[in-house]
């Protein structure tokens, strides 16, 4: 049984190399729908059926536990999948998502005013602001949708990925911590940080791995059913030379191959 990972498009691939860095013994295969991207600007609907079809693709290759890497997805989709969608189709299946493992870390240290850059559908579903104010109710959110990062990130035009954050930077400037909430954002996290010096930036690869490996332990019904072969498989719906290009700035040696009827 494996780890799967799944993204709208070739970001979840930074988690994905924190997991392998953290827990390199286990077999994963990673899916990202790059068909569709960007989830973003996509309605829920469109968003859920997408995401139901890649959990669907994940669990009939012997996944035992999915990350919807994809905050997108995780903001629309993730309670539908654990509550209505695996009851039905995977009953022994999880499937986990990035949100709330985020929000605990962006209030550590007592950050009173918190910052969330996402997609415009993250931003819409309200979710982070949701989930933090679960947590503190008094905590003051700045929400701020970032649309034409995603797109630049996966043309590998990071130069025009730079000038998309400094034109946003200025609307965090008074908080104390910011959630990059997109799994693709953690590629631009060093401009996020060198726009704004005096903020805590909270990049999803900097901690969900610590998150996945706690869960596991926590969860040995689950850990002792996952293979040890070492194995890594990366497949995305939709391959361009792009996607190569960036999928080889994080994995040189192993290669994203586009997915059977993808």
């Amino acid at each position: 049984m494996k780890i799967g990972v799944f993204d709208s498009g070739l970001g979840g691939l930074v988690i994905t190399k924190a997991f392998i860095e953290s827990m390199p013994q286990y077999d994963y295969l990673y899916y990202g729908d790059s068909r569709h991207l960007p989830y973003g600007e996509k309605t829920s609907g469109r968003i859920l059926s997408y995401t139901l079809a890649a959990m669907r693709r994940l669990i009939a290759r012997d996944c035992k536990i999915i990350i919807i890497a994809c905050n997108t997805a995780t903001s629309i989709a993730l309670r539908y999948v654990q509550q209505r969608f695996l009851p039905l189709e995977a009953p022994d299946v999880k499937v986990l998502g990035v949100v709330i493992p985020t929000v605990e870390v962006a209030i550590e240290n007592g950050a009173r005013r918190v910052g969330v850059a996402a997609t415009t559908a993250t931003v819409r579903s309200h979710i982070y602001q949701t989930e933090l104010h679960k947590l503190n109710p008094g905590l003051a959110v700045t929400e701020i949708a970032v649309p034409g990062l995603v797109p630049a990130i996966e043309d590998n035009d990071f130069s025009r990925a730079e000038a998309v954050v400094r034109a946003c930077a200025p609307g965090f400037a008074n908080c104390d911590s910011l959630i990059l909430g997109c799994t693709h954002y953690p590629l631009a996290k060093t401009f996020f940080r060198a726009a704004l010096p005096g903020v805590k930036v909270v990049s999803q690869d900097e901690l969900m791995a610590a998150k996945l490996e706690n869960y596991l332990t926590r969860h040995p019904e689950i850990e002792s059913l996952l293979t040890r072969g070492g194995t890594y498989r990366f497949e995305v719906s939709s391959l361009n030379r792009h996607a190569q290009k960036v999928a080889a700035l994080l994995f040189p040696d192993i290669p994203v191959e586009k997915a059977a009827n993808g």
